[in-house]
């Protein structure tokens, strides 16, 4: 096997550039949906089936992509075709989601719409962002690896919190914050089309600078004998997959069954917490929180900076990880960290307060998002590693799905009748569920023996 070279740390990070406007992408998405959905209508106990669809679209579309990238060589490169068509397709849905209620539309079909559309954004952003974690298993060597993820930790961290802060800082400059019931805020809409904005410049720049291993070099510095990978099927690779897979995933269950549960109930819990955000009574007689009220809005907007402070703690804590010996008891302290945050949330009324809840919640983000990668692709060789990456998808997706189909049952059994959904109390269970996920991180098999 040809020994791959070391690359200069501007072509780690020209490789990853791109994450950083996929990740923009992904946090408008991740810090408004609850809040698209609840202004277009929807009841609190419904809101995490809204979040069936990401994690969905994300466990069918990046195995597929991962597998057929795995067999394309064309003039554009292996894994660049699939960042070009997800990317064009997430920029054309983020001008058309947030939109869902200024089409005249009433609620039912308002909130079709929008399912529609999250469902488009959710499959045009994993094929985008899938090619960008196989780039660093294709083209960095093993040495480099580490750093590689923490750049692309870094540029994703950055993109998040540019995202999150879009509607704050529109709303600041007098952008309105407030519409009409069923309608979203104009602050929110301009922030989408930003973003847009700035993934296609991403997109531009990376076409620009990355250049992908031809098929000759690239099978000499993966060993690989034929001219294309094998083919072996989805199930024999899952068999054989190394043991890190297994074990990493578990800890991966936890972290992101969390994960969540954060996306989905901050917005209710920083407005009833912090923001003292008024409620009204349904026909039915359950009480909810009036979503149309300025309160409500404001705590939209805030959830984005709570969620800008996360992305702070997980760039610094991210210098912190190397400087750990080993990498299990960074995973480890890592996700104690974050749990401590989100058990922390509940004793918080002042919105300030809230910054270091979720400092230390940007804590357990910076593990999960450096951590897994560099574990796994140290354990994985060979012509497979965009087909294991995406199955290893799977280990993020399914957690999320099992946590938006139970979600509403959950909160209905830790909430009090006559009384607004306690939603902060799916904010302490995810922090319960990370601090198991570290203990289970104890287990992972580490070996770069196994191979794939």
């Amino acid at each position: 096997m040809k020994p791959m070279p070391d690359l200069s740390f501007f072509k780690l990070w020209n490789i990853s550039f791109g994450f950083f406007g996929i990740q923009i992408a992904y946090a408008l998405q991740s810090a408004n949906i609850s809040r698209i959905f609840s202004t277009l209508g929807a009841d609190p106990h419904s809101l995490s089936f809204f979040w069936l669809l990401p994690p969905l679209m994300g466990m069918i579309v990046q195995p597929i992509v991962g597998m057929l990238s795995d067999r394309t060589w064309n003039r554009f490169g292996r894994r660049m075709p699939y960042l070009f068509v997800g990317a064009a397709g997430a920029i054309v849905v983020m001008i058309l989601l947030p939109n869902s209620g200024s089409f005249g539309l009433h609620a039912t079909a308002a909130m079709i719409f929008a399912l529609a559309a999250l469902m488009l954004l959710d499959t045009t952003i994993n094929m985008a962002m899938q090619p960008f974690k196989m780039m660093v298993g294709d083209m960095v060597n093993q040495k480099q690896k580490g750093l590689a993820y923490s750049i692309q930790s870094f540029l994703c961290n950055a993109g998040s919190l540019v995202g999150y802060v879009f509607p704050f800082i529109f709303a600041t400059v007098g952008i309105s914050n407030i519409a009409p019931q069923g309608v979203v805020p104009d602050s929110v809409i301009y922030s989408f089309y930003i973003g847009a904005l700035i993934l296609v410049l991403c997109v531009i720049y990376t076409t620009v600078k990355v250049k992908e291993y031809p098929p000759e070099l690239y099978n000499e510095y993966h060993d690989i004998k034929a001219d294309a990978p094998a083919k072996v099927s989805l199930i024999s690779l899952i068999k054989n997959a190394p043991s890190t897979f297994w074990s990493v995933g578990l800890v991966q269950f936890f972290c992101w069954f969390a994960f969540m549960m954060m996306w989905t109930y901050s917005s209710g819990s920083v407005a009833l917490q912090a923001f003292d955000a008024p409620v009204v009574i349904n026909p039915d007689g359950s009480v909810v929180l009036n979503t149309a009220s300025a309160e409500y809005q404001e705590a939209g907007n805030w959830v984005g900076i709570l969620f800008a402070v996360q992305a702070v703690g997980s760039v610094l804590w991210s210098m912190a990880i190397p400087l750990f010996k080993n990498i299990k008891h960074a995973y480890s302290v890592s996700l104690i960290l974050g749990g401590l945050g989100f058990i922390s949330i509940k004793m918080m009324s002042d919105p300030f307060m809230l910054f270091a809840s979720y400092f230390f919640i940007g804590c357990a983000w910076a593990g999960m998002l450096a951590i897994p990668f560099t574990l796994l692709t140290n354990a994985l060789k060979g012509g497979n590693m965009g087909t294991y990456l995406g199955l290893f998808n799977c280990t993020i997706c399914v957690p999320q799905i099992v946590a938006a189909a139970t979600g509403g049952f959950i909160l209905h059994l830790l909430s009090t009748e006559g009384e607004p959904p306690a939603e902060v109390n799916m904010l302490v269970l995810a922090g319960v569920l990370l601090i198991i996920g570290a203990v289970c991180a104890v287990i992972i098999k580490t070996g770069t023996e196994e191979k794939a």
